[in-house]
């Protein structure tokens, strides 16, 4: 967990599984998977691929925002033929729904109502979140979002389920084996 002096991105993502679940690659059956809405107004809809949801902190830099692009596009989380997660987005060139989450730096570790002062001001958080989104279609995959500062409906079908959590601090911090 983050401590109260550390601010980093944070985000999480789905991933849809392989055809077994349904889904085609060659997209004759694809349905849909993650959605953000506004006002019953659909803005941003993908089919396979990832949902994430962006946070930024209050010390976020543009490393952090190049580190948060490079790890989700490149980790190995979708499955190859043998059911392995060995394969990236973007080995599988599925699509990426990105919505700006600001609570995801609530800190719930005093009182009753959680405390988002780690979050970056609306300007910080605006600017690195066009930013991350800029450098996500860069890798050449197809990229939908919310609205920033927009109230948004966000809706999931998360088969398997896989929820990963990334924190952009981590790579300052000892991996578990070497501490």
């Amino acid at each position: 967990m983050l401590k109260p002096e550390t601010t980093s991105w944070v985000g999480t993502w789905t991933t849809t599984p392989a055809p077994t679940a349904g889904i085609m690659l060659n997209g004759q059956t694809v349905r849909m998977i993650a959605r953000v809405s506004i006002g019953g107004e659909t803005i941003g809809a993908i089919g396979a691929g990832l949902l994430v949801l962006l946070g930024v902190g209050r010390e976020d830099s543009p490393d952090d925002t190049a580190y948060i692009v490079d790890k989700i596009t490149n980790l190995r989380i979708f499955p190859d033929s043998d059911g392995r997660f060995d394969r990236s987005v973007l080995d599988v060139n599925r699509s990426l729904l990105v919505v700006s989450q600001f609570t995801l730096y609530a800190d719930t570790r005093r009182g009753r109502r959680p405390s988002f002062t780690g979050a970056a001001s609306p300007e910080q958080a605006g600017a690195q979140f066009a930013d991350a989104v800029e450098r996500f279609r860069a890798t050449g995959l197809t990229v939908e979002t919310g609205r920033f500062q927009a109230m948004m409906d966000v809706s999931l079908v998360n088969n398997g389920p896989v929820t990963i959590w990334i924190d952009s601090a981590d790579r300052h911090r000892p991996h578990k084996a070497d501490a």
